[in-house]
């Protein structure tokens, strides 16, 4: 029988063309947005954690209330023994401590007097330590436009805008001023090793990264941090085991009475991530409903029209005998084929343009030159496994829900009247 429908369809043109089309533009757009929404989603989820949120982040219990002020009077008093403590809490995990903070970077001319300044956000990290990671997962080597990364002690990297804004070049000195954890005043003489652009407005409009040591000396931070980020081995956030970890870690310190105790908090509970991933999650969803309600009305009008024309045609078949429900399960099974092949010509037009997007991308600097919230400059897809399957769920369903409300109408034929309806 699926032969026999399957043939008809692909010699009558006439009633498979419009529909398979429009099933195929819908799948193809349904697969195309998911990953497009996929891509720029799961890069600035990403990014955020790159820079700022972790998987996981430690810090004071008063720090993590004012944690966008970066206190660092508040941070993390005996790091080390905290790290050693999370190594063994998630050994699965790579724990890094940074600290993050607001200063003013003072540029002097030849005579040593100031030339210009102006705040920049810093960030501290491990970036002279043999086997640290953290240059890599700021993708600091790939960033570089000039210059090269930190070599040794006060050395430092700013960023590219800063830098030409400014008149800043690789060898430059710089005098860093800002607070100590005490709450003294700070300066730090640094050599800029070099220049990078991330492609985020947030960052690049005035950055500086400088080794976690150097800060610690400067802002009198011995063996201190303001954060202590954990990350997944393969460098994707989950939440379900990120919340095991935090589970396991606040056990260990109920009953901590320190007003300083340590606290941790997961990625989806910092800055507002969690209505972001929350938006992230559903727009999938949203999205395939869209599509199944425009795409059903659509084809509930093909299917209408097709059922004038197709009119004789059933006439003639209930006049032979055949039952109303036989006819209509023959026309739900004609919406499934015609669905299937539809969705899969729509998903795989979907896939390559997607592939497409996700090897060029769309350059949106331009679209958001004073953005505050870190997202990638160059818009990109991302092709994940549902994105394989997703185009079918509108394909499928709108086809075989137009056809159902279309063919209802062979209920209301009267077999007493087919022969004068034939000319029989």
């Amino acid at each position: 029988m699926i032969g026999f429908l399957l043939i008809g369809i692909l010699r009558d043109k006439s009633r498979s063309l419009l529909p398979m089309l429009v099933v195929g533009v819908g799948a193809m757009l349904t697969v195309f947005l998911h990953c497009w929404l996929t891509g720029i989603m799961g890069d600035s989820i990403e990014l955020s954690a790159r820079f700022a949120t972790g998987h996981l982040k430690v810090m004071t219990r008063p720090y993590a209330a004012e944690a966008e002020q970066m206190p660092n009077e508040l941070a993390i008093i005996g790091v080390g023994q905290l790290m050693d403590e999370l190594s063994q809490t998630a050994p699965d995990m790579q724990w890094v401590a940074r600290i993050r903070f607001g200063a003013l970077l003072d540029v002097p001319d030849s005579l040593g007097e100031t030339r210009a300044q102006g705040p920049v956000t810093g960030w501290a990290l491990d970036l002279l330590s043999p086997g640290s990671s953290e240059a890599q997962r700021l993708n600091l080597a790939s960033a570089l436009t000039s210059g090269h990364l930190p070599q040794q002690a006060g050395q430092a990297l700013i960023t590219h805008d800063f830098a030409t804004r400014f008149a800043v070049m690789p060898g430059h000195r710089i005098t860093l001023m800002g607070n100590t954890m005490n709450g003294s005043l700070a300066f730090a003489n640094f050599e800029v090793a070099g220049t990078v652009r991330f492609g985020s407005s947030a960052v690049d409009r005035g950055g500086i990264f400088i080794d976690l040591r150097d800060a610690q000396m400067a802002f009198d931070m011995r063996d201190a941090a303001g954060e202590v980020l954990g990350f997944f081995p393969k460098g994707f956030y989950v939440d379900a085991t990120a919340q095991a970890v935090q589970q396991a870690f606040e056990a260990q310190h109920n009953n901590d009475t320190d007003e300083y105790a340590p606290v941790m908090m997961r990625l989806s509970q910092q800055a507002g991530m969690a209505d972001y991933l929350a938006y992230a999650n559903t727009m999938g969803s949203i999205m395939v409903m869209v599509f199944v309600l425009a795409m059903s009305v659509v084809l509930w009008n093909a299917g209408l029209l097709g059922g004038l024309r197709r009119y004789r045609e059933f006439g003639l078949r209930l006049a032979l005998g055949e039952s109303k429900g036989h006819i209509y399960r023959t026309l739900l099974a004609e919406a499934v084929l015609v669905g299937t092949l539809g969705s899969t010509v729509g998903t795989a037009v979907g896939l390559a343009l997607a592939f497409w997007m996700q090897t060029v991308g769309i350059d949106l600097s331009e679209m958001m030159p004073n953005a505050s919230l870190m997202m990638p400059s160059v818009a990109r897809a991302a092709i994940t496994p549902p994105a394989y399957g997703i185009g079918f769920i509108p394909g499928l369903l709108s086809m075989v829900l137009g056809n159902a409300l279309s063919g209802i109408g062979i209920y209301k034929r009267e077999t007493a009247r087919l022969f004068n309806e034939l000319e029989v």
